[in-house]
């Protein structure tokens, strides 16, 4: 009898050991995601930028307000410009533990494709469903990894447009037209007065030719599709009448003295507020003229060379990406949700703190102090919706209207959506991206002359393997096209 009372007592400590244990586990992952006994929980953010004094202080304001909100707190970590590509994928491969990261470009997709970051669909239908009623669609169509989402783009300029941007004083000197400026070719009597009238300017500050492509890594590799005509086969560009053409005019332009003797080689920047260049080219956005123009301390004008085009390159700039190794994901997305929709949150991290950083006109519009200048400035692009930011009291009203209609004129790419693996053809590639590093700068500056130097660099393109890269990506985009809806 005392035998079987004991087997009794025993079972039951046992039991409730079990029970105790269960619980305690369980409690221990509520307090990992909700934070201890209902404390809110702390967001860990890597972002890009030069870390700033006043971080901190901002983040202070920033976390009495989310945790009201939406009970959680912010860590945000700046990793500097030069730093982020090593310092950003060593966290990412050691696996630390945190939630937020920001990500773009190759690195995205890579990422993306090996694990790193949480696909966030589902959540995009719940805790994110006011942000993504809020994005271009465009943007989260471009930043499909194998048809799934990884991250949150920014939503500002969806669209990519190259421009030829020319110094205004220049211009209005010599009485030049722009409304004739519609290829490279047009650019030739302007550039010719200019060498023959301004000793000190140089006509074309260094740029690589553009060619009207929509490229599968970038415009110095021979793998393009065309934004006209047949855009369902890919083709090496290097091969085609237009790109011979093109170079041969930038040959014409480097002979005649228009670019720098150098151009093939330069580092130089060619700094806006130097003003010792005619033309440029560069991307740009509605009113860029006024922004770059404000930099330089002198008007600048632009003419498109090309319409609008939303590609991969365009809406994967500037993106948030939720890490696989985060302990709360959901809390990150409502994060992100209110900091892409919510104006206070979003002007708060962005600008600073009102009346410390900037202070706010009666319009609605603001100007910076100079604590913001000298203690907390960081990168807009990089951290949300641009539509929800404020107005600098110099903006035009209508600003954000012009990006909405710049992005609904855009025409879309052959392969926005589209990303390469590049695992099967990765020896060739290597030879490929050596081969171009040695030929694309000096032909697409006018340096050599492209009737020699083109034909050598497509016969060491095809010896290099550059018809089974051609192939595999045909291949590859066949597949992914023949999924879309």
């Amino acid at each position: 009898m005392k035998k079987k009372k004991l087997g009794i007592i025993l079972a039951s400590v046992l039991a409730a050991g079990t029970l105790l244990s269960a619980c305690t586990s369980k409690d221990s992952a509520t307090s990992e995601k909700s934070g201890k006994n209902g404390e809110p929980y702390e967001i860990k953010w890597y972002t890009i930028g030069t870390p700033q004094k006043d971080t901190e202080k901002v983040f202070a304001e920033v976390n009495k307000y989310t945790k009201k909100k939406i009970n959680a707190t912010v860590k945000m970590t700046q990793i500097d410009w030069g730093d982020w590509d090593q310092k950003s994928q060593v966290m990412i491969n050691s696996g630390e533990p945190f939630d937020i990261i920001f990500t773009n470009g190759t690195s995205y997709v890579q990422n993306a494709q090996k694990g790193a970051f949480k696909d966030i669909d589902d959540m995009l239908g719940k805790e994110g469903k006011k942000l993504k009623d809020t994005l271009n669609p465009a943007l989260l169509e471009g930043i499909k990894v194998n048809g799934k989402i990884y991250g949150v783009p920014t939503n500002k300029e969806a669209a990519r447009q190259s421009v030829y941007t020319f110094n205004k004083r220049l211009v209005d000197k010599y009485h030049f037209d722009l409304s004739k400026v519609k290829t490279l070719e047009d650019l030739e009597p302007m550039l010719k007065t200019i060498k023959e009238n301004e000793p000190g300017v140089t006509p074309m500050a260094t740029f690589k030719a553009y060619l009207p492509y929509d490229y599968i890594f970038n415009n110095e590799m021979p793998f393009a599709f065309a934004m006209e005509g047949d855009r369902d086969h890919v083709i090496n560009q290097f091969e085609t009448d237009l790109t011979m053409k093109t170079y041969k005019t930038m040959h014409e332009y480097y002979k005649a003295g228009f670019l720098k003797e150098d151009a093939a080689t330069s580092k130089d920047s060619w700094p806006m507020d130097v003003e010792n260049w005619f033309v440029r080219m560069g991307d740009s956005q509605p009113y860029a003229d006024l922004l770059w123009s404000r930099s330089a301390k002198y008007d600048v004008v632009s003419v498109p060379a090309e319409d609008p085009i939303t590609i991969n390159d365009s809406v994967s700039g500037s993106i948030q990406a939720i890490s696989a190794t985060s302990k709360n994901p959901e809390k990150a997305m409502e994060f992100l949700t209110l900091l892409n929709t919510d104006p206070y949150l979003r002007n708060l991290v962005d600008k600073g703190i009102e009346g410390v950083h900037y202070e706010k006109n009666d319009d609605g519009s603001i100007k910076d102090l100079p604590a913001r200048v000298d203690r907390y400035n960081v990168p807009a692009y990089s951290l949300g919706n641009f539509f929800i930011l404020d107005l600098y009291e110099n903006d035009p009203k209508d600003k954000w209207d012009k990006f909405e209609e710049f992005n609904k004129s855009a025409k879309t790419a052959p392969t926005l959506g589209f990303h390469f693996n590049s695992d099967p053809v990765r020896s060739e590639l290597a030879s490929i991206t050596n081969i171009s590093k040695e030929f694309y700068p000096a032909l697409a500056t006018g340096s050599v002359d492209p009737e020699e130097y083109l034909p050598k660099y497509n016969k060491k393109l095809k010896e290099a393997g550059i018809d089974k890269v051609l192939k595999e990506i045909q291949k590859q985009f066949d597949e992914w096209k023949s999924k879309q809806k």
